[in-house]
């Protein structure tokens, strides 16, 4: 089965929390509510380095996504 690369997730025990889930490497899931992000992935500490500079993309890729989203409700 084939994913996009991101996903809106919502949970009722966590009401006011948006959740976005990446879905390629490195998976992570942010939490919009307060930028938490908890990655699904183990990394060495080499791998820690790249994902620094990559980390702050992906998490702007994220929210474009969720913007993206939200305001194709609004239409």
């Amino acid at each position: 089965m084939e994913f996009p690369k991101f996903l809106l997730g919502d949970n009722t025990d966590y009401p006011t929390a948006i959740f976005v889930v990446h879905t390629e490497y490195p998976r992570f899931i942010i939490n919009l509510e307060d930028d938490e992000v908890e990655w699904l992935e183990d990394f060495s500490q080499e791998d820690e380095k790249e994902l620094e500079s990559e980390a702050e993309n992906l998490i702007e890729q994220a929210v474009a996504f969720y913007d993206r989203e939200i305001s194709r409700y609004d239409d």
